[in-house]
Protein backbone atom coordinates (compact mmCIF):
# COMPACT_ATOMS: atom_id res chain seq x y z
CA UNK A 1 0.00 0.00 0.00
CA UNK A 2 0.96 3.69 -1.43
CA UNK A 3 2.16 5.32 2.19
CA UNK A 4 -0.43 8.46 2.38
CA UNK A 5 0.94 11.91 4.04
CA UNK A 6 -2.24 13.07 5.96
CA UNK A 7 -0.60 15.95 8.06
CA UNK A 8 -2.07 18.87 5.97
CA UNK A 9 -5.45 18.09 6.39
CA UNK A 10 -6.67 21.21 8.22
CA UNK A 11 -10.06 22.37 10.06
CA UNK A 12 -10.93 25.65 11.63
CA UNK A 13 -13.01 25.24 14.27
CA UNK A 14 -15.07 28.34 14.85
CA UNK A 15 -18.87 27.77 14.95
CA UNK A 16 -19.83 27.77 18.67
CA UNK A 17 -18.55 28.00 22.37
CA UNK A 18 -19.13 25.86 25.64
CA UNK A 19 -18.20 28.09 28.73
CA UNK A 20 -18.83 25.82 31.72
CA UNK A 21 -20.96 28.80 33.84
CA UNK A 22 -23.50 28.26 30.58
CA UNK A 23 -23.96 24.70 31.39
CA UNK A 24 -26.60 23.25 33.45
CA UNK A 25 -26.04 21.03 36.68
CA UNK A 26 -27.58 17.73 35.17
CA UNK A 27 -25.55 16.88 32.06
CA UNK A 28 -28.71 15.41 30.41
CA UNK A 29 -30.10 18.57 29.86
CA UNK A 30 -27.26 19.42 28.13
CA UNK A 31 -27.06 16.15 25.90
CA UNK A 32 -30.63 16.96 25.13
CA UNK A 33 -29.96 20.63 24.62
CA UNK A 34 -27.06 19.79 22.01
CA UNK A 35 -29.25 17.05 20.64
CA UNK A 36 -31.95 18.98 19.48
CA UNK A 37 -30.00 21.59 18.12
CA UNK A 38 -27.60 19.44 15.90
CA UNK A 39 -31.19 17.59 14.76
CA UNK A 40 -32.80 20.67 13.77
CA UNK A 41 -30.44 23.26 12.45
CA UNK A 42 -26.81 20.76 11.21
CA UNK A 43 -29.34 18.31 9.46
CA UNK A 44 -26.30 15.64 10.28
CA UNK A 45 -27.41 12.58 8.30
CA UNK A 46 -28.37 10.63 11.61
CA UNK A 47 -27.92 12.72 14.47
CA UNK A 48 -28.85 9.35 16.78
CA UNK A 49 -25.82 7.65 15.43
CA UNK A 50 -23.64 6.69 18.24
CA UNK A 51 -20.11 4.89 18.27
CA UNK A 52 -20.58 2.12 20.96
CA UNK A 53 -17.27 0.71 22.90
CA UNK A 54 -16.82 -2.29 24.32
CA UNK A 55 -13.84 -4.83 25.71
CA UNK A 56 -14.61 -7.95 23.78
CA UNK A 57 -14.00 -11.86 25.16
CA UNK A 58 -11.10 -11.62 23.27
CA UNK A 59 -9.47 -8.80 25.36
CA UNK A 60 -9.75 -6.08 22.55
CA UNK A 61 -12.05 -3.18 22.72
CA UNK A 62 -14.14 -2.79 19.66
CA UNK A 63 -16.08 0.25 18.18
CA UNK A 64 -19.08 0.24 16.13
CA UNK A 65 -21.83 2.79 15.15
CA UNK A 66 -25.57 1.82 16.17
CA UNK A 67 -28.54 4.15 16.66
CA UNK A 68 -29.82 5.70 19.88
CA UNK A 69 -33.16 4.57 19.62
CA UNK A 70 -34.04 6.70 23.50
CA UNK A 71 -32.48 9.16 26.09
CA UNK A 72 -33.92 9.74 29.23
CA UNK A 73 -32.52 10.96 32.42
CA UNK A 74 -31.82 7.56 33.42
CA UNK A 75 -29.35 6.55 30.36
CA UNK A 76 -29.49 5.97 26.46
CA UNK A 77 -30.92 3.03 24.95
CA UNK A 78 -30.09 0.81 21.66
CA UNK A 79 -31.28 -2.58 20.28
CA UNK A 80 -29.45 -4.97 19.72
CA UNK A 81 -28.85 -9.06 19.40
CA UNK A 82 -27.94 -10.24 22.71
CA UNK A 83 -26.33 -13.33 21.11
CA UNK A 84 -24.13 -11.13 19.01
CA UNK A 85 -19.96 -10.48 19.52
CA UNK A 86 -21.54 -7.02 21.13
CA UNK A 87 -24.17 -8.28 23.08
CA UNK A 88 -22.26 -10.98 24.54
CA UNK A 89 -19.46 -8.21 25.70
CA UNK A 90 -21.81 -6.12 27.26
CA UNK A 91 -23.20 -9.27 29.23
CA UNK A 92 -19.62 -10.24 30.09
CA UNK A 93 -18.22 -6.32 30.64
CA UNK A 94 -21.21 -3.82 31.31
CA UNK A 95 -18.73 -0.74 31.29
CA UNK A 96 -18.79 0.72 28.01
CA UNK A 97 -18.25 4.46 26.54
CA UNK A 98 -20.82 5.65 23.83
CA UNK A 99 -19.84 8.66 21.80
CA UNK A 100 -21.65 10.96 19.50
CA UNK A 101 -19.93 13.01 16.97
CA UNK A 102 -21.54 15.95 14.98
CA UNK A 103 -19.01 17.55 12.35
CA UNK A 104 -21.12 19.75 11.06
CA UNK A 105 -21.77 21.15 14.85
CA UNK A 106 -17.97 20.61 15.25
CA UNK A 107 -19.55 18.76 18.72
CA UNK A 108 -18.58 15.11 19.82
CA UNK A 109 -19.96 13.94 23.89
CA UNK A 110 -18.17 10.72 25.17
CA UNK A 111 -20.14 8.45 27.65
CA UNK A 112 -18.97 6.57 29.73
CA UNK A 113 -21.53 4.31 31.48
CA UNK A 114 -22.79 0.85 32.72
CA UNK A 115 -25.31 -1.32 30.43
CA UNK A 116 -28.02 -3.59 31.52
CA UNK A 117 -31.23 -4.72 29.62
CA UNK A 118 -34.10 -2.82 29.64
CA UNK A 119 -37.21 -4.41 30.53
CA UNK A 120 -38.78 -7.29 28.44
CA UNK A 121 -42.16 -5.28 27.55
CA UNK A 122 -39.94 -2.42 26.38
CA UNK A 123 -38.13 -4.24 23.96
CA UNK A 124 -41.55 -6.02 22.90
CA UNK A 125 -42.77 -2.52 22.25
CA UNK A 126 -40.37 -1.21 20.40
CA UNK A 127 -39.80 -4.33 18.39
CA UNK A 128 -43.70 -4.31 17.69
CA UNK A 129 -43.06 -0.47 16.39
CA UNK A 130 -40.43 -1.74 13.65
CA UNK A 131 -41.42 -2.01 10.13
CA UNK A 132 -42.04 -5.75 9.26
CA UNK A 133 -38.61 -6.47 7.15
CA UNK A 134 -36.71 -5.04 10.18
CA UNK A 135 -38.64 -7.34 11.90
CA UNK A 136 -37.78 -10.42 10.31
CA UNK A 137 -34.38 -9.23 9.49
CA UNK A 138 -33.51 -9.50 13.52
CA UNK A 139 -34.57 -13.10 13.37
CA UNK A 140 -32.67 -13.89 10.29
CA UNK A 141 -29.18 -12.33 11.44
CA UNK A 142 -27.59 -14.65 13.69
CA UNK A 143 -25.24 -11.44 13.97
CA UNK A 144 -21.86 -11.73 13.85
CA UNK A 145 -21.52 -15.50 13.06
CA UNK A 146 -20.01 -16.45 10.17
CA UNK A 147 -22.28 -17.04 7.06
CA UNK A 148 -20.82 -18.93 3.76
CA UNK A 149 -22.45 -15.85 1.01
CA UNK A 150 -25.08 -13.22 0.64
CA UNK A 151 -27.53 -15.87 -1.30
CA UNK A 152 -27.87 -17.49 1.75
CA UNK A 153 -29.07 -14.83 4.06
CA UNK A 154 -31.61 -13.39 1.22
CA UNK A 155 -32.56 -16.93 0.74
CA UNK A 156 -33.16 -17.46 4.09
CA UNK A 157 -35.19 -13.99 4.36
CA UNK A 158 -37.72 -15.24 1.64
CA UNK A 159 -38.31 -18.80 3.36
CA UNK A 160 -39.07 -16.75 6.81
CA UNK A 161 -41.57 -14.18 5.04
CA UNK A 162 -43.12 -17.11 3.35
CA UNK A 163 -43.13 -18.56 6.59
CA UNK A 164 -44.78 -15.45 8.54
CA UNK A 165 -47.26 -14.33 5.58
CA UNK A 166 -50.01 -13.66 7.11
CA UNK A 167 -48.95 -13.67 10.80
CA UNK A 168 -47.97 -12.00 13.72
CA UNK A 169 -43.86 -11.66 14.23
CA UNK A 170 -42.88 -11.86 17.62
CA UNK A 171 -39.88 -10.49 19.44
CA UNK A 172 -36.96 -13.22 19.79
CA UNK A 173 -35.75 -13.66 23.24
CA UNK A 174 -32.23 -13.03 21.92
CA UNK A 175 -33.13 -9.79 20.63
CA UNK A 176 -33.70 -6.78 22.49
CA UNK A 177 -32.72 -3.65 24.28
CA UNK A 178 -29.92 -1.88 26.79
CA UNK A 179 -29.77 0.93 28.38
CA UNK A 180 -26.71 2.32 29.30
CA UNK A 181 -26.08 4.36 32.71
CA UNK A 182 -23.83 7.24 32.44
CA UNK A 183 -20.94 7.85 34.95
CA UNK A 184 -19.34 10.21 33.51
CA UNK A 185 -19.87 12.45 30.19
CA UNK A 186 -17.84 15.16 28.33
CA UNK A 187 -18.92 17.35 26.03
CA UNK A 188 -16.61 19.24 23.09
CA UNK A 189 -16.78 21.86 21.26
CA UNK A 190 -14.48 22.94 18.50
CA UNK A 191 -12.53 26.29 19.06
CA UNK A 192 -9.90 28.19 17.29
CA UNK A 193 -6.15 27.26 17.03
CA UNK A 194 -7.10 23.86 18.96
CA UNK A 195 -7.91 25.19 21.82
CA UNK A 196 -10.97 23.40 22.32
CA UNK A 197 -13.94 23.69 25.28
CA UNK A 198 -14.08 20.33 27.07
CA UNK A 199 -16.67 20.19 29.64
CA UNK A 200 -16.59 16.76 32.02
CA UNK A 201 -19.06 15.97 34.49
CA UNK A 202 -18.45 13.22 36.80
CA UNK A 203 -20.65 11.02 39.01
CA UNK A 204 -20.08 11.44 42.67
CA UNK A 205 -21.39 8.64 45.23
CA UNK A 206 -24.13 11.47 46.36
CA UNK A 207 -25.27 10.77 42.94
CA UNK A 208 -24.81 14.59 42.29
CA UNK A 209 -22.51 15.93 39.05
CA UNK A 210 -19.53 17.72 39.50
CA UNK A 211 -18.48 19.74 36.66
CA UNK A 212 -14.95 20.17 35.45
CA UNK A 213 -13.09 22.37 32.51
CA UNK A 214 -10.35 19.68 30.56
CA UNK A 215 -7.50 21.38 28.94
CA UNK A 216 -7.55 20.85 25.46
Amino acid sequence: MEEQDLSNYRKVYDKKELLIEDTPENPLELFRTWFLEVDQHFLEDETNAMTVSTLGLDGFPKSRVVLLKRYTYEGFIFYTNYNSEKGKAILANPNVCLSFFWPKAERQIIIKGIAEKIAENMSDGYFESRPRGSQLGAIVSHQSDVIESREYLDAKLKDLENSFEGKEITRPEYWGGFIVKPVELEFWQGRPNRLHDRIRYKLEENYDWKKERLSP
